[in-house]
């Protein structure tokens, strides 16, 4: 089942080839996987020479994914098939220094509404993936020493779910699903990607290979809370002077933006201002984009990533922004490190953690081994 997800339409002679197991392996077990309705032969030949063999595909439509993105100020629900492609949605304006468990009902709400839009029972959702924008014990579902969700630090998301719908949740920070759902995407054959957000808050999410890179405790790429060696450095929302987010991130542009008598809250209002040509607002946005661009700079020369791809809300001020982290990682980066480096805007959009979101538990439920397959066909249907 894992080599079908993962490769694609794939021929019976392909598989055995990839498994490593004889006909007599696979087939009973391609045999559990037609009954079951999980895989399913298409209308596409291979050409062998002799009898021609049709190919074979996961069944896209066999289960469902509940995706969840929390976001600072407002949370997106939808229902994915396996593709993963989002079938409905529903979109609510979220506090995060109220109630969590407020919120996890408001979810539980929305995707109780969407199921019979599409006409499906909760019995075909396979998992829940959680877009979270804070650090996450990857292990457990659980955010870990939040800057923002202070109230939702060790709360045991995958055990309110499970007790609900006995449903498993798999949560992740944003921006490493935002990375993911853009690698997934757009850039599948890039080895060494990362993905810069910049928005209302700053952070990183680097691929290696295919695989998020978490690190130790899934601290991997915080480059927000990098501080950068600037006189006079602002306060930081986790309580550090200086961090990259304290001086590029949308909710500190918006600060400075008003301390010039400019109203602005957040990374939406500084971009609606930035699109007026407002000048004040287009300097901060340059001056945002070289803060990311010294940070940027680490970046490359740690890591040596292949493509960097810029996301989130701010990113809609285009070459205002990247205009800076160019120049700064051209400056202070190697020629070897920068020579086929490309600096883009991501393409995902406002759907870019849903998509991440249903991209994880398809990962997590069908791209594993074959003993785990036969327990998530049982449990699905």
């Amino acid at each position: 089942m894992s080599l079908i997800a993962k490769n694609g339409a794939v021929s019976r002679s392909e598989l055995e080839k990839l498994s490593g197991s004889s006909r007599t392996t696979v087939a009973p077990r391609l045999g559990m996987l037609f009954s079951a309705n999980l895989v399913r032969e298409t209308e596409k030949v291979l050409p062998t020479g002799g009898r021609p063999s049709k190919l074979l595909s996961l069944n896209e439509d066999f289960a469902l994914i509940i995706a969840v993105d929390v976001g600072e100020s407002q949370t997106r629900v939808a229902l994915t098939d396996l593709t993963p492609k989002v079938l409905v949605e529903e979109v609510f304006p979220t506090d995060l220094e109220g109630d969590p468990l407020s919120i996890l009902e408001q979810i539980a709400a929305c995707a109780e509404r969407l199921l019979p839009r599409i006409g499906r029972p909760i019995g075909d959702v396979i998992g829940i993936g959680m877009s979270l924008p804070s650090r996450i014990d990857y292990t457990n579902a659980r955010v870990f020493g939040p800057s923002v969700m202070h109230r939702w630090d060790d709360l045991d998301i995958r055990g309110w779910f499970w007790d609900r719908y006995q449903i498993k949740v798999f949560a992740d920070n944003d921006v490493n699903l935002m990375a993911l759902a853009e690698y997934k995407t757009y850039w599948p054959d890039e080895d060494y990607f990362f993905f810069l957000k910049a928005g209302t808050g700053i952070g990183g999410g680097f691929i290696t290979r295919g695989e998020v890179y978490r690190g130790g405790r899934g601290a991997a790429a915080d480059i927000g809370h990098i501080q950068l060696d600037l006189p006079n450095p602002p306060l930081c929302r986790c309580g550090k002077l200086g961090c990259l987010e304290a001086y590029s991130a949308g909710w500190a542009i918006a600060r400075d933006l008003r301390a010039l008598g400019i109203e602005a809250r957040n990374a939406r209002d500084v971009i609606s201002i930035v699109k007026r040509n407002v000048p004040e607002a287009i300097q901060l946005i340059r001056a945002a984009g070289r803060g990311f661009g010294e940070v940027a700079a680490n970046v490359v020369s740690v890591l040596n990533p292949n493509l960097i791809v810029v996301g989130g809300t701010l990113a809609e001020a285009g070459e205002h922004l990247l205009a800076g982290i160019r120049e700064l990682v051209n400056q202070r980066c190697l020629p070897l490190a920068t020579q086929s480096l490309e600096i883009v805007m991501a393409r995902s959009g406002d759907r870019a953690g849903i998509l991440g979101a249903a991209h994880l538990v398809f990962e997590e439920q069908l791209i594993g081994g074959e003993d785990r397959t036969r327990d998530r066909v049982h449990v699905a249907r």
